[in-house]
């Protein structure tokens, strides 16, 4: 009961922080935002600290060092998390922004206009700096914010979450009630289901993190959810793919962050292209990474002298698979259009890339795979908010409807539309 009245007073105080913010124009709310940053970067030892004692707890617990990545931070990150900050801050409101107007024959004015969502509630796993990220686009785009993070980033998401709303109390205008964090400390979830049942108080709710996760949140919430997927994603290498550029960008796309959702998790071959990738791919990878390959890539590379440990032959489960760690499986293909078939049938439509020299695949490949992203000779690690030039992020929307690929500060806005007359009746 504890738990529920104190959501419950979250929800009213968040409720009356976004009709403030509503009402705030973008000097005041980026005043605010800078202030927030200038209190992160001042007292980053606080929040490595804190971060400390999650780290040390999740190795007691013998969580993989590639699942702590994501939930480590150190002074690089935070510099990374106030850059994204300072990027939010410098871009458009988009508020009240105009998409369209025009005026009817009868002389009824009619304009379509950005407005907040309103209350948000973001519930995610590892990844302190998401705390940031969803904040400041919540903030800038006028939504007050639930964050409900997991028990294992519980003391770098409090103390992020406190030095904001100090900062957004010493603001002139700063709304400190924009930001709640639930206070998770175990690994209950009586809260998480009190969340996606909050209707009337809660206006959409945003799953960020794994496939058991996400499916809890789309399967039963009962208000409104933008779905953000996991990252099954695929490199295909094509029969005219540049082999040594197909190596390079499988080695950054597996290995540089696999425990990131647009790491991939599958390397489809072009049967003709195979014989001579695939050793090369293992040179490579010299034993960094776990093959799960089929029938006629473990033949392959069985011949290279790969240790047995590093390559087991596949099973039906190891396809579709979102590993998040040094292991990745191997398809190969007789065509284009079997890579394609076999994508669409086994990806979560985050991210997927082609390796090739002909223009006319690469084309057909970004026509019919279906998925947020579609990269033709690139990493699939490049589908982030940041690099897209959008600063922070709220994750990558795999669904269709609102909201696809990386969600900037649009995705937290819907319309309303604005009609003038003049005594006008119908």
């Amino acid at each position: 009961m504890a738990a529920e009245t104190s959501l419950e007073s979250s929800y009213i105080k968040l409720r009356k922080a976004s009709s403030l913010l509503a009402g705030q124009n973008a000097l005041e709310k980026n005043a605010a935002l800078e202030k927030v940053a200038a209190a992160l970067d001042l007292r980053r030892n606080e929040i490595l600290e804190a971060n400390k004692t999650d780290v040390e707890n999740a190795r007691l617990k013998g969580i993989s060092e590639s699942l702590i990545d994501r939930l480590a931070l150190n002074s690089d990150r935070i510099d990374s998390i106030l850059e994204s900050l300072k990027i939010v801050i410098a871009q458009t409101d988009p508020i009240g922004q105009e998409i369209t107007g025009w005026k009817t024959p009868n002389g009824l004015n009619i304009r379509q206009v950005r407005v907040p969502l309103g209350v948000i509630a973001m519930i995610y796993e590892s990844r302190p700096n998401v705390t940031v990220d969803a904040f400041s686009l919540a903030y800038k785009s006028s939504n007050a914010i639930l964050l409900r993070g997991s028990s294992s980033a519980y003391n770098s998401n409090k103390a992020i979450v406190k030095i904001i709303k100090e900062a957004l109390n010493q603001t002139p205008k700063g709304v400190s009630d924009a930001i709640e964090l639930v206070q998770v400390k175990d690994s209950s979830h009586e809260d998480v289901e009190q969340i996606l049942n909050a209707v009337g108080k809660i206006d959409v709710v945003l799953p960020r993190g794994g496939k058991k996760l996400i499916q809890n949140v789309v399967l039963n919430a009962k208000v409104p959810v933008i779905e953000t997927g996991s990252g099954v994603c695929h490199l295909y290498i094509d029969d005219s793919a540049d082999l040594t550029k197909a190596v390079l960008i499988a080695e950054n796309a597996k290995i540089q962050r696999p425990s990131v959702c647009n790491a991939i998790e599958c390397i489809v071959v072009h049967e003709k292209a195979a014989q001579e990738f695939l050793p090369e791919l293992a040179k490579k990878f010299a034993g960094r990474v776990k093959f799960h390959a089929d029938s006629m890539s473990y033949e392959i590379l069985s011949k290279t002298g790969i240790s047995p440990e590093n390559l087991t032959a596949a099973t039906d489960s190891d396809f579709g698979n979102e590993y998040l760690d040094y292991e990745c499986c191997i398809k190969t293909v007789t065509s284009l259009n079997d890579a394609i078939e076999y994508i669409n049938s086994h990806n979560t439509k985050h991210s997927e890339s082609i390796i090739t020299e002909n223009l006319q695949n690469a084309r057909i490949f970004q026509e019919k795979i279906d998925a947020s992203c579609v990269y033709v000779n690139a990493s699939t690690r490049f589908t982030d908010g940041g690099e897209f030039g959008f600063g922070a992020e709220l994750g990558i929307s795999t669904q269709k409807l609102h909201a696809r690929g990386p969600m900037d500060i649009k995705a937290l806005t819907t319309t309303k539309y604005l009609i003038d007359g003049n005594g006008h009746i119908r």
